[in-house]
């Protein structure tokens, strides 16, 4: 997608530079597992641009990652962050594990001694490089990290709960970071159902509302997607997980379907499903008509072998990379749009960038001006509500919680990357995903141009 999204820019200085990672390094270390036994552990941590420092990116524990994969997922985190005008550079780390077939001990185990590597090579910290969650991690594992570096190197450094992101609460994470993928995914697939523009070329009626979707992944990010949706008048229609699938014309509640796949560990028997399939390929709801499909698991779960299958007219991708190139370019022939990852499946790593802000400042969000903030309004409304005072309207005027700050921040960056980018594609009569990168890439020139390179 580079190198086809690249062709659209006149100033073709930096690019060769733009596209290789600055630091990329594989290295081993033991692991004593809990029956005794001595265990090679392989790692990965790759910074690809400091056009701005510090960089950041995602901790992936995955036994199919290799040092290759760790460059592509670090190259698309610095054109993530650059589209959207969050002041990170891209990276990305990994370790080759699968991270089932160790016990918590174990895990924590490998989490410290991977931090401690990392330190060793001079590739964490608030302002070096700021890890984050990804596949197969989570916000223990952002925790172990952060306890580490306070244990053992933490002496002096008021930055320590900066070093990672997607933490839990008690340890300077931030309210609003479990949903934000998700809420992002719709703030962004919103702005583009409001976008006159857009809908007319498509053929289609402005707005969410009574839009019929379908889901492929209802872990996390295909859940959060569906909710705000819903919430916002569009309806679910349908679902797939690798082992099932559920479909309903008439819509599906999706805290209805998360209890029933809580439960049950698949969506196969959902009562309020009208067809349920794990018998013949459970991804065969994604072909039915509708509005909106939203990939939200797999890479290239979009390919050569089913795209002329598919029989929506926008797909929003809500996970990483899951329309592969030749579907890419199949689908623009049909008139199909796509939102690409690039923009929609930022929200994780925008709200971790509050977190960090957070935490370089040490203290909640909106904390120092609610109280004041609340008086004033309230203050204010009494004044000009007179006779007419309403208890539940001053219920309202209560100062922004961090929750309503974090929304707030991620809707403004959102709605106005996914305007930008679009406003961009139809006036210069290329795709969204061209635009994206089109403006990614520019941002990093102009750092190039306005700084120099450094000796």
């Amino acid at each position: 997608y580079y190198d086809s999204s690249t062709k659209h820019i006149q100033d073709k200085n930096f690019l060769h530079i733009i596209k290789e990672p600055r630091v990329a390094v594989e290295f081993t270390f033991p692991l004593e597992k809990d029956n005794g036994e001595m265990e090679l552990i392989t790692a990965f941590r790759v910074q690809h641009s400091h056009h701005i420092i510090p960089t950041k990116g995602g901790t992936r524990y995955a036994d199919n990652i290799d040092l290759e994969e760790t460059k592509a997922l670090a190259t698309l985190m610095t054109f993530k962050l650059s589209v959207h005008g969050i002041p990170f550079g891209g990276s990305k780390g990994g370790v080759k594990i699968n991270p089932a077939l160790y016990s918590r001990a174990e895990l924590d185990r490998i989490t410290r001694r991977y931090t401690v590597e990392m330190v060793k090579r001079n590739a964490i910290g608030a302002g070096i490089d700021v890890p984050g969650p990804d596949l197969g991690t989570d916000s223990r594992t952002m925790n172990i990290m952060k306890d580490t570096i306070q244990t053992f190197y933490g002496k002096g450094d008021l930055f320590t709960s900066a070093y990672t992101t997607g933490k839990t609460i008690t340890q300077g994470g931030i309210d609003g970071r479990i949903e934000s993928t998700g809420l992002g995914v719709f703030f962004g697939i919103r702005e583009a159902f409001n976008h006159v523009a857009l809908c007319k070329k498509m053929g289609i009626e402005p707005g969410v509302k009574g839009k019929k979707f379908i889901v492929q992944g209802f872990g996390n990010v295909g859940y959060y997607s569906s909710k705000f949706l819903h919430e916002n008048g569009a309806i679910l229609i349908g679902a797939a997980e690798y082992n099932s699938s559920c479909f309903n014309e008439k819509g599906i509640h999706p805290d209805e379907l998360l209890a029933y796949k809580t439960a049950n560990s698949t969506l196969k028997g959902f009562g309020k499903s009208s067809w349920t399939s794990t018998e013949k390929d459970p991804f065969e709801v994604m072909y039915n008509p509708c509005d909106l499909l939203i990939p939200a698991a797999t890479e290239t779960s979009v390919n050569k072998s089913n795209a002329h299958k598919f029989q929506c007219k926008v797909i929003a991708e809500a996970a990483n990379g899951p329309t592969s190139h030749y579907a890419n370019e199949y689908l623009q022939t049909k008139n199909v749009c796509i939102l690409p990852d690039l923009v929609l499946n930022a929200g994780g790593v925008t709200v971790s960038y509050f977190e960090w802000l957070k935490n370089i400042e040490h203290k909640e969000l909106g904390l120092i001006e609610k109280k004041w903030n609340t008086n004033v309004q309230l203050h204010l409304y009494k004044i000009s509500a007179g006779d007419n005072f309403d208890e539940k309207v001053a219920e309202l005027l209560g100062g922004a919680t961090e929750k309503n700050l974090v929304y707030s921040g991620l809707d403004q960056i959102m709605s106005k990357t996914m305007n930008y980018v679009i406003d961009d594609a139809l006036k210069s009569g290329i795709t969204i995903r061209e635009a994206a990168y089109k403006s990614a890439v520019e941002k990093i020139q102009r750092v190039y141009h306005e700084a120099g390179v450094s000796l």
